[in-house]
């Protein structure tokens, strides 16, 4: 293998690697759905302070405080402000409850 296939080799795998993967989140109320799609990441607050959800995150579970749950997704960022709720983590899905 010549240095140059070596060079693009290492390159397409480091592309493959840093992809962005999407995790499936979905915020609602008891009565209303306010985002259920994939999206890159989540933002939020809570008692330690502003946090952020990526793919491949460790199971968690969080009360949140009031901020601006912020989900961005491929082409747009969407802003939900909340007053409270619960955060649920796991295998790259994140459930908020608001409202409770």
């Amino acid at each position: 293998m010549s240095v140059e296939d070596e060079i693009l080799q290492k390159m397409i795998t480091t592309a493959k690697s840093t992809k962005k993967r999407e995790i499936h989140v979905k915020v609602y109320a008891p009565y209303k759905t306010y985002f259920d799609e994939s999206a890159y990441s989540v933002s939020a607050i809570n008692d330690t302070g502003p946090f952020d959800i990526l793919s491949g995150h460790h199971n968690f579970i969080t009360l949140l405080n009031a901020c601006d749950l912020v989900i961005r997704t491929s082409n747009n960022e969407k802003r939900i402000r909340i007053s409270r709720g619960l955060m649920h983590v796991k295998a790259d899905q994140v459930i908020v409850f608001l409202d409770i």
